[in-house]
């Protein structure tokens, strides 16, 4: 069985016979990606929590503001469901969803090696954050919440920052998945 382990591994042990483990060097670089992962995320939910408070204080009850014609407006729009309003009925459960992501990310954290994970991560918690934020938050109540939208593309659904994050991050994974990096830094070559 120690020679099994010490020929594939055993992830988080470190081996005593002499494989690769984790030495001195390489703990700051993954507490550097860690520190990575936590700054662009409250970057995002601090632009995003920002720029709902004032939407919710200049925007709300007052006439679209066009950005570029009838192109993009900001329009104060509040959401109880997902993406293009659908599914209002099931608040609670995006809550659930929401605060999942946010552990998944935080456990996910400690083996995180790769600097372009840790922003792609990391713009997911910021989005993540603040739409639960949200949820919480606002009115009707608590974990039935609206979210506070407000970008309003022509022919498009409106959304806010931490919607950007959210979908900023995921594309940056499935790139980054498509190149074969892991979030512990390996490479896989298909």
């Amino acid at each position: 069985m120690a020679e099994a382990e010490r020929i594939i591994g055993t992830p988080d042990i470190p081996d005593a016979a002499g494989a690769e483990s984790e030495t001195p060097d390489e703990r700051p670089r993954g507490r550097r990606r860690i520190l990575v992962l936590f700054t662009v995320a409250a970057l995002a939910y601090a632009l995003d929590l920002a720029s709902k408070m004032i939407v919710v204080a200049k925007l709300e009850h007052h006439a679209p503001i066009e950005i570029i014609g009838d192109w993009l407006k900001f329009e104060a729009i509040r959401n109880a469901g997902a993406a293009f309003g659908m599914g209002e009925a099931f608040t609670v459960i995006f809550t659930v969803i929401a605060a999942a992501v946010i552990v998944v990310i935080a456990r996910l954290a400690r083996k995180l090696y790769s600097l372009p994970w840790a922003i792609a991560l990391g713009l997911l918690l910021g989005g993540a954050l603040g739409n639960l934020t949200d949820r919480i938050f606002r009115s009707p109540g608590v974990f039935e919440g609206a979210v506070v939208d407000f970008i309003a593309p022509k022919h498009f659904a409106v959304f806010n920052l931490a919607d950007s994050a959210i979908v900023c991050g995921g594309i940056l994974i499935v790139l980054l998945s498509f190149k074969g990096l892991d979030p512990d830094g390996t490479v896989h070559k298909d």
